[in-house]
């Protein structure tokens, strides 16, 4: 069976799509998986000599563009539905799934075109613009909360949960134990200044931790040199990184997490099983990032510091308060252990292979 996956734009798209793609691969030999992205999207770096093929169309942006920004989205999406076109007549998939980006309009409606089965996934609490559109196309809407689901037809809406890389949830109960408590700090894929800076801020106020920590922090590209320089200055032992390909490998290292609050990350932390202080970006659509963060807080899985309150203090305070009360990070764990979907992935595929058979 041939499938194609299209979207991307952030991780938050991909990632789940790439596991995704591993599921279906291993169900049965001699699957296929392509990829439709574009190049601006974290696909573009990503996917390439990897495990999955890409084809590139040219979609652009509309939600959170001005006026003329959205006029050339809308402008430019008959030359990008006529490209999906073109790969769907060439790939010639079973089905095509969207998971949101600015490629998986206009693939998803080339499918409805071709009369190709159509499915589409969706990461958050809140749907974005793209699945609004396409679930009236879809005939299979899979979401990752039950609350999403009063947004999308009844009859066609999955609660799969969000799917998990493999490699993550295969080393879910497993943690390296190191000599040092062990900090992993992270924004989405490109980074986070705001949690950069914060970070950078707190390290006079975390200077009676500094024989005891290891820290691990994933700054982007732009971030890379000033975060490096900070953590010298002030003698902490840390491992930075503009991207961190090994995800898995962190997470199983990793004693407390700092980050975003994106729906991959909420996911990932669930299946590891992590004790966590979130940071939600306050610019995210339909504030959906605070919503998933708040989620957990009210199951007492996590901890949060709004934007407004980060600081270096804030965040100093929280992870002090964390170091020295394990039994505190413990019950972290086991709360958002209990929200966990590492079978999301397989779900999916289980109602696609249906969806193709009918």
């Amino acid at each position: 069976m041939r499938c194609v996956i299209a979207g991307g734009g952030t991780g938050g798209h991909l990632f789940p799509g790439m596991a995704i793609a591993e599921a279906f691969v291993e169900r049965e030999a001699g699957n296929e998986v392509l990829f439709i992205g574009t190049e601006r999207g974290i696909e573009a770096r990503v996917l390439p000599n990897g495990r999955f093929p890409l084809k590139m169309i040219h979609a652009m942006p509309i939600q959170g563009r001005s006026f003329k920004g959205k006029l050339r989205a809308v402008w430019a999406l008959p030359k990008a539905i006529s490209e999906a076109l073109t790969i769907l007549k060439s790939f010639r998939p079973d089905f095509v799934l969207g998971v949101g980006g600015y490629a998986s309009g206009p693939t998803v409606l080339a499918a409805l075109l071709l009369r190709i089965k159509r499915a589409i996934h969706e990461q958050n609490v809140i749907p974005g613009m793209a699945n609004r559109l396409l679930k009236r196309f879809s005939q299979r809407v899979f979401v990752s909360f039950e609350e999403t689901k009063q947004y999308f037809p009844e009859e066609k809406t999955i609660v799969t949960g969000n799917p998990i890389r493999k490699e993550i949830v295969a080393s879910a109960s497993l943690r390296e134990r190191g000599d040092r408590f062990t900090l992993l700090v992270f924004g989405g894929s490109a980074g986070a200044h705001r949690i950069n800076t914060a970070m950078m801020d707190a390290l006079d106020a975390l200077k009676e931790l500094r024989s005891s920590l290891r820290i691990i922090h994933q700054t982007g590209q732009e971030d890379f040199a000033f975060v490096s320089k900070g953590y010298a200055e002030k003698g902490f032992e840390a491992e930075v990184m503009p991207f961190i390909d090994e995800m898995a490998r962190c997470y199983r290292r990793a004693d407390l997490v700092v980050c975003r609050s994106g729906a991959s990350t909420v996911s990932e932390l669930a299946v590891c099983g992590k004790a966590s202080i979130l940071i939600p970006y306050p610019y995210a659509a339909h504030n959906h990032q605070w919503i998933n963060a708040q989620k957990l807080v009210d199951r007492g899985a996590a901890k949060m510091i709004g934007d407004r309150e980060l600081g270096g203090i804030s965040l100093a305070e929280m992870i002090l308060q964390l170091f020295y009360h394990q039994e505190e990070r413990e019950r972290m764990e086991e709360a958002i252990r209990r929200v966990g979907r590492p079978k999301a992935a397989e779900e999916i595929v289980d109602h696609c292979y249906e969806l193709v058979r009918q």
